[in-house]
């Protein structure tokens, strides 16, 4: 059974440096999903090394998966797939006065949380829908471990912790965790019974 890492993008070049209410995040949030990477950035050499060893390398089909991908796999082919795209980020209609950065702890945190526990979803993917892909990608990824060698996932932030979740649910324990930065990982290794 080989290891399964998910890592999170390297850093867009869309820049999170300002403040806009939700109609100018939802805007932003449009150029973000089609837009790439900043130049000049290149991959920690643990994240090679993973790509190096891996068997299965898939990434998200957005451009900023697939560059990402690229920079990492030194040539070798990976397979985009639609099923690790992000979750949605819809924000709530709040009131126009209330302006917050595109950062994580802006409107990345707000526009989250509103989609997790309200379930208003602006007509995009629902949370049922969401954690309906997370489990079939999951199943996806740990079916090809256990063919043996190691699955490499180059996709997002939000979505690749919604695969973590159903991961543990199948026994799986983390051996290396890097948080939501840029480029960051997370392994997961099946938990072996001890004698």
């Amino acid at each position: 059974m080989g290891a399964i890492t998910l890592c999170r993008h390297g850093e867009p070049a869309l820049s999170r440096r300002h403040t806009m209410d939700w109609r100018g995040y939802r805007d932003w949030w449009a150029r973000y999903e089609e837009g790439g990477l900043l130049e000049g950035q290149t991959p920690p050499h643990c994240l090679e090394d993973y790509a190096r060893d891996a068997r299965y390398i898939y990434s998200s089909t957005l451009r900023r998966a697939q560059e990402t991908a690229l920079a990492v796999c030194g040539g070798r082919a990976f397979e985009p797939m639609d099923m690790l795209v992000e979750a949605p980020l819809p924000p709530p209609k709040l009131p126009t006065w209330i302006k917050l950065s595109p950062k994580s702890w802006g409107w990345g945190t707000v526009s989250r949380l509103w989609w997790w526990y309200s379930d208003r979803h602006e007509a995009e993917e629902t949370r049922a829908m969401a954690e309906k892909r997370a489990k079939d990608a999951a199943d996806f990824l740990v079916a090809k471990a256990r063919e043996g060698g190691d699955v490499l996932v180059l996709a997002h932030g939000y979505f690749n912790l919604m695969i973590s979740l159903e991961l543990k649910k199948m026994g799986f324990i983390k051996t290396v965790e890097q948080g939501f930065k840029y480029w960051g990982c997370r392994r997961y290794e099946l938990k072996r019974d001890r004698k």
